[in-house]
This record gives structure tokens, C-alpha cells and sequence, in this order.
């Protein structure tokens, strides 16, 4: 889907908003040099108009988003729209007012709108970039099979770390239960690996990327004594290895979610206030004005 918002129909949506715009300015240079282009001529009062009907019929795409076919068109169609049509209110809305802002209602309406707009321009891009970016992380693995595959290696480390001895195998249970994916909303965003481990001699270290756990298991391996200790450490540190590849992959994918669905905490939020200001302004037109 999200490829071909932009192209869909043959781009016919772009050239809406072309002809939209094209004809915007049209009317606003139609405006008699005796009077000063403002939103009170007629024109100001029809790009106004038409820039009211574009941000209600935009904004009902978040309910129309929840159906994905009806006899109106289908959801990319309407996206697409949304996209394009959305685009040419910045230059309808400049018009219409005629480039003069204030300390006012109306110029309040007008940032609002231009941080919705922004807004969605960041929904647009994650939209268009981030799902490939979650297929290729995962590797043809879906989170339930990475997560199965996590528990299988946290069974076959328990499983080596027994056949060492107590050092070995206390590090490798705080590695395996201290190993983090979540946390704080930032960690969450910024895939930060809060992960410990209680290391013999050196106590509760950080473990990011599951590197401590692996210094000391490769600090081991010249020093065993045990017959077949050493070949344990050697699965450990495989096992270790890919638990460091997997949790770094989990990580990226929850990152990588949030940030689909961030944009929408401001978007819809702004979205509302810009309708109440568009309001207020309208009722400040034409009872105040």
C-alpha cells in the first residue's frame, strides 16, 4: 500500500492540487489594485472557503481510514488525496489572508494548520519508509518466531552453563535475566540496550549487546580446568553472540513501531485544535470582524 500512495490513479490527485493551486493564485491576482488583497474581498472570502472545506473534508479521513473499500474509492485513493490536497492549503491559506499575520485567532488557526500539515508530511515519510525497513529486520522472521528462538538459546545456555562452574554460571543467569528489550518510551524509541549482568570479581556491569557476558566467557576459556569446559564456554559464546543479534533486532522492531505510531500523538491532538480555532475564527469573521 504505502508505495503507491503517491502514484495512485496516475498521480491524478497531484494534478488536483495543481490545478487547485493554479487557479488560487488566479484569483487572488484578480483583486483590484484600488482595493489591497486581505481575506475581506470576495476572493479572500472564496479561498477562505475553499480552504475550510479542504481541512473538514481532510479531516475526515480519520474516520473514513477505518473502512477499506466503499463506493467512494478505495483507502489508498483516499490517502493519496489526503496527501496531495493537504499540500495545497499552505498556499491557499497564504492567499486568502494575503500574507498579513498577527498576534490573533485568525494567525493562530493558520500555525495550527501548518503544524498539522508538518505533522502528516512526517506521517507520510514514516509511512513510506519504515515498513521496508521492519521486513528487513526481520529476516523472514515473524517477533513470534525471533522470541521462540530466543527462548531455545536461553535453554541451551542454562544447559552449557550448568557444566561449568559456579562463576560461569552465575553470570550467564543475571546475563539471561537482565537482558532488557522495552523499558522507558525513550528506550523504547531509541532502541537502548539497558541490559546488566553480575560478573565474578567485577559485581552488576552493564551488558550492552551482551558484551560483558562474552569478555568474560572469552577471559574463561584460557583458564579452564574442568574437562569439556572449555567447549561449553565456546557453545556460550555462540549462543550469546546471536542472543545479542536477536535482541538487537527486537529492539529495533519496537523502535521502529513507535515511530509509525508517534507521529499520530500529535497529528490527531493538533488536528482537533485546528478545528476549534478554525471556528473561532470564522465566527470571528463574520460576527466580530
Amino acid at each position: 500500500m504505502y508505495q503507491g500512495i503517491l502514484g495512485h490513479g496516475g498521480r491524478r490527485y497531484a494534478w488536483w492540487a495543481a490545478f487547485l493551486i493554479v487557479t488560487s493564485f488566479a484569483v487572488y491576482w484578480t483583486q483590484a489594485a484600488s482595493e489591497p488583497p486581505s481575506g475581506g474581498t470576495w476572493q479572500g472570502y472564496g479561498l477562505g472557503g475553499l480552504g475550510v472545506l479542504l481541512i473538514l473534508w481532510l479531516s475526515w479521513l480519520g474516520i473514513r481510514k477505518r473502512s477499506y473499500r466503499r463506493a467512494s474509492g478505495t483507502l489508498r485513493g483516499w490517502v493519496s488525496a489526503h496527501v496531495y490536497l493537504g499540500l495545497t492549503l499552505p498556499v491557499i491559506a497564504t492567499l486568502h489572508c494575503a500574507f498579513q499575520f498577527g498576534l490573533n485567532i485568525h494567525t493562530l488557526a493558520y500555525a495550527l494548520m501548518m503544524a498539522v500539515i508538518l505533522s502528516g508530511a512526517y506521517g507520510l515519510y514514516v509511512y513510506l519508509r519504515f515498513p521496508n525497513r521492519l521486513v528487513a529486520n526481520r529476516e523472514d522472521q515473524s517477533r513470534d518466531d525471533l522470541l521462540a528462538e530466543l527462548d531455545s538459546l536461553d535453554q541451551t545456555a542454562l544447559d552449557a552453563a550448568g557444566q561449568c562452574d559456579d562463576g560461569v554460571y552465575g553470570a550467564v543467569c543475571s546475563a539471561l535475566e537482565m537482558s532488557t528489550v522495552g523499558g522507558s518510551f525513550m528506550d523504547q524509541l531509541l532502541a537502548r540496550d539497558r541490559s546488566r549482568a553480575r560478573l565474578p570479581e567485577r559485581g552488576l556491569v552493564d551488558n550492552a549487546q551482551q558484551r560483558a557476558v562474552i569478555d568474560h566467557l572469552v577471559e574463561r576459556i584460557p583458564d579452564t580446568s574442568r574437562g569439556g569446559e572449555a567447549e561449553n564456554l565456546r557453545a556460550l559464546l555462540r549462543v550469546f553472540g546471536r542472543r545479542a543479534e536477536l535482541l538487537k533486532r527486537l529492539r529495533r522492531e519496537l523502535s521502529l513501531e513507535l515511530r509509525l505510531k508517534l507521529w499520530l500523538v500529535f497529528h490527531v491532538p493538533l488536528t482537533f485544535a485546528l478545528l476549534a480555532a478554525l471556528i473561532a475564527h470564522v465566527v470571528a469573521v463574520f460576527f466580530y470582524w
